[in-house]
């Protein structure tokens, strides 16, 4: 077998003899070639590619995951796990501890030299890909799910998912050169140019023992210097049972779509959690239609917790069927009651990860990535023009099919979360307003019962929301914020009326931000991590003009006309300064 040549110099060698490949512009289209008159089947771990390169296997690395809670950063050797939920952990099992890590969807390697080289998978519409390093190479694998890869549909070839590797010293031209690729196989919906959501979520303040009243109590603060908080998300909890969306919970006995109406009366925008593709035992769904369920290889149905992690309430978890009809019609109809009766405007969709979990469908030969784009097609049906923000979500399958991605875990009024979510948040920020706004999940200002933290800690996390943009939501019970909590939020609105980006990083430590402020100011967002020790940084300008912190605007004394030292102690730490241009 021939090597292939990508555009930027590097060479690859298809590993197996069924892979034929060809070059349109950067991207590799690989096709699976029948080799006899046999339906082939696609090992679960199917080698595609394999990279002729030297590695550096000490270099610092950031690579995706399947799933929203893992990512990795650190080095080949010694790869790190960002979020507390990889992959490969206990609970999700998505493949074996004792595997080589993989890099879901993408994988940056950045050289000591300052050069980058990007590994991306740029479609995902059957499989999942994915790269691993092992014995000083790196592959390319999709998990073809044992399904056939030659079916009705896919007759004497098979396309399989597309592949780039793109070269450069600049990390953000890369991702922007990726993210081009991308789209032109899963076009953006119409949500990820338009104005980000800003408002509140009830979870953060409530959690599941969310109440009506709750919601008043809440809606009833969102005027004067709260005006601006124009969405009012109702999270988990409104409902009867898991999988019983129109049914409320006692706690809403005048009804979710009576709730609904009158947050409208009151001029703000209804929002609503649901998680699509689950139902618990209890629920109506499940137990009048148990034929619409996932099963296993024994034809029981499939419990979630029986090969990942279960669920975080109102277990057992059982998986909707996705790729059968009236499964389909179904989540076209709930969602559509929700969007014309109801008057939602936005669908939190929450668990999406579930929806691809591997089992046994109506429709034979389907993988569960289709499935879950099957079923994220029906809500988009029923939706209309409303927002669709993933959560919980397989990163790459939820590609072309939500406004919005949650791009970190759940916040804690936490240090060590706060710190996660930031290193979260940052490494898929590029993928803002690409691929989809991103989600830095909620606001989090004072502390409640079970949750508290010091006022340097809340310092912190208003940066990392400065920083990245995206969507804007308070979690916090608005009639309990204080002058600091009131004040930051302000903030935070004026930044995104003035800029909806998020600021960009140039290296993978992810230590300092930048964001153009307006017409020719410039953001600069500083942190230390908790690793980190003190540090001084020099900022630099090409013109002149002063240096004030963002949140004072006291003028930063270690200034002159064109440079700002600033200085951070250890541990966790951040500042911003704005520099405002000569006028």
């Amino acid at each position: 077998m021939q090597p292939v040549i990508f555009p930027c110099g590097i060479q690859a060698l298809p590993v197996s003899a069924e892979v034929s490949c060809s070059f349109v512009g950067n991207e590799l289209f690989p096709q699976f070639i029948a080799t006899d008159s046999s339906v082939s089947f696609c090992d679960e771990q199917y080698a595609m590619l394999e990279f002729l390169l030297p590695i550096n296997p000490d270099t610092q690395v950031m690579g995706d995951g399947f799933q929203m809670l893992a990512q990795t950063a650190g080095s080949l050797n010694h790869p790190i796990d960002v979020g507390r939920c990889p992959d490969n952990n206990e609970s999700y099992r998505i493949y074996s501890s004792n595997a080589p890590k993989r890099y879901y969807n993408y994988l940056v390697i950045e050289s000591s030299y300052s050069e980058f080289t990007l590994f991306g998978f740029t479609s995902c519409h059957r499989f999942s890909g994915y790269f691993e390093y092992n014995n000083g190479m790196i592959k390319a694998y999709i998990d073809g799910e044992s399904v056939a890869i030659l079916t009705q549909s896919y007759q004497e070839k098979s396309t399989l998912e597309s592949i780039t590797v793109l070269q450069g010293n600049d990390i953000n031209v890369l991702y922007q050169h990726f993210s081009a690729l991308i789209e032109a196989n899963h076009p953006a919906r119409l949500g990820v140019s338009q104005k980000a959501p800003v408002g509140w979520c009830s979870w953060y303040a409530y959690y599941a023992g969310v109440s009506e009243q709750n919601i008043h109590h809440n809606v009833d603060q969102m005027h004067g210097e709260l005006e601006a908080l124009e969405w009012v998300l109702l999270d988990d909890g409104y409902q009867a049972f898991m999988g019983d969306w129109l049914t409320p919970s006692d706690r809403f006995a005048g009804g979710v779509q009576h709730l609904i109406q009158q947050i409208k009366a009151k001029g703000k925008k209804p929002a609503i959690w649901m998680a699509p593709f689950i139902a618990q035992p209890e629920s109506k769904v499940f137990n009048d239609h148990p034929d619409w369920f996932v099963r296993n290889e024994q034809d029981e149905l499939l419990k979630a917790e029986d090969i990942t992690y279960g669920g975080w309430r109102c277990t057992p978890w059982y998986i909707l069927d996705t790729s059968h009809p009236d499964v389909q019609q179904h989540l076209i109809h709930v969602v559509r009651t929700m969007r014309e009766e109801w008057g939602v405007e936005l669908f939190k969709l929450d668990a999406n990860y579930w929806g691809t979990l591997k089992g046994s469908r109506y429709k034979k030969g389907v993988t569960g990535v289709q499935a879950y784009r099957m079923g994220m097609e029906a809500i988009a049906k029923g939706a209309g023009d409303a927002w669709l923000l993933g959560c919980n979500a397989p990163m790459w399958p939820s590609l072309g099919l939500v406004d919005a991605m949650r791009v970190s875990d759940d916040v804690e009024r936490q240090p060590h979360r706060f710190e996660q979510i930031a290193k979260e948040t940052f490494s898929r920020a590029w993928q803002h307003q690409r691929l989809w706004q991103i989600d830095p999940d909620c606001a989090t200002l004072i502390s409640i019962e079970g949750q508290a933290t010091s006022s340097e800690n809340y310092h912190f996390h208003r940066d990392v929301l400065l920083a990245c943009g995206g969507l804007l939501l308070s979690g916090d019970p608005l009639y309990h914020l204080d002058d600091f909590a009131r004040n930051t939020l302000s903030a935070l609105i004026e930044r995104q009326n003035v800029t909806q980006s998020s600021a960009v990083f140039d290296d993978l430590l992810m230590r300092h931000a930048e964001l153009d402020y307006g017409e020719s100011d410039k953001l600069h967002v500083l942190f230390n991590f908790s690793g980190d020790e003190k540090r001084t940084v020099i900022l630099d300008s090409k013109i002149g003009g002063e240096w004030c912190d963002y949140w004072t605007g006291e003028q930063v004394s270690l200034a002159t006309n064109t440079q700002c030292r600033v200085d951070l102690n250890a541990g966790l730490m951040s500042r911003a300064v704005l520099f405002k241009a000569k006028r």
